[in-house]
């Protein structure tokens, strides 16, 4: 009697062991602690379209110019000049259907919606059915990225608020519908995304050039919620405009 109740002891210990040893590992394994639980992912999804909308994104002190960025605006600010005296000489990227990059695609008069899964956030532009992937499972940018129109995003969470942080990108694009702002391929855009109640979404940005800007400055949009809506198909034609 005595011997059998040894066993069961032995055995009810080996299987506790075993148990032990697979929640350690399971606890261990790459990524598994990086991945906030979904009761702790503030809920941000929904189709979504800028309030208040505005061509100009720059504040009203002006950004914070290196003295090659400032060269750059003028010849900008030059460019745009001939452009508005003669139509025919449009030089914006979007109309030779270039992807506008981060921060314009998001504060197009057009919607967005923006897709929460348990290791990443999806956000799927009506404007040129442009998709961002922004992995929250941790992992840092890759170290060699290649340069692209909307950049390379990775995200994380801070209490209520989506952290998406991106780099790479080209300096083909404008930064809003303005067309005023330069930038380069050493831009970095960090945006903070909150619900600041049901229906209004916050989206506070922070942009850093060092080859363009002399320090970081700021900028935030409004959106406004739209659950009855669906992002659309959106084709763009080529244009050859731009070469």
């Amino acid at each position: 009697m005595v011997r059998n109740y040894l066993v069961i002891l032995i055995l009810a210990a080996a299987v506790l062991a075993f148990l032990l040893v697979r929640f350690v590992k399971t606890a261990q394994r790459p990524g598994s602690e990086r991945t906030p639980a979904a009761s702790a992912i503030p809920d941000l999804s929904g189709v979504w379209i800028v309030r208040d909308y505005q061509v100009s994104i720059v504040p009203k002190e002006g950004p914070p110019f290196q003295p090659a960025g400032e060269a750059a605006y003028n010849k900008r600010l030059r460019e745009l000049e001939k452009i508005n005296a003669d139509p025919d000489r449009e030089q914006d990227p979007a109309v030779a259907c270039i992807p506008p990059g981060v921060p314009r695609t998001t504060v197009w008069p057009l919607p967005w919606e923006l897709v929460q899964a348990r290791d990443r956030v999806i956000i799927i532009y009506e404007y040129q059915s442009l998709v961002r992937q922004i992995p929250t499972d941790g992992r840092p940018h890759p170290k060699n990225i290649d340069s692209t129109y909307m950049g390379q995003s990775i995200g994380r969470y801070e209490g209520d608020t989506l952290v998406v942080d991106t780099v790479g990108f080209n300096d083909k694009t404008w930064m809003d519908l303005d067309g005023r702002l330069p930038h380069s391929d050493a831009l970095h855009v960090v945006e903070r995304i909150h619900r600041v109640e049901r229906n209004t979404l916050e989206d506070d940005f922070t942009f850093d050039d060092p080859k363009i800007f002399s320090q970081p400055w700021t900028a935030k949009r409004f959106f406004m919620l739209k659950p009855d809506w669906q992002i659309h198909e959106y084709v763009c034609m080529e244009n050859s405009k731009i070469k």
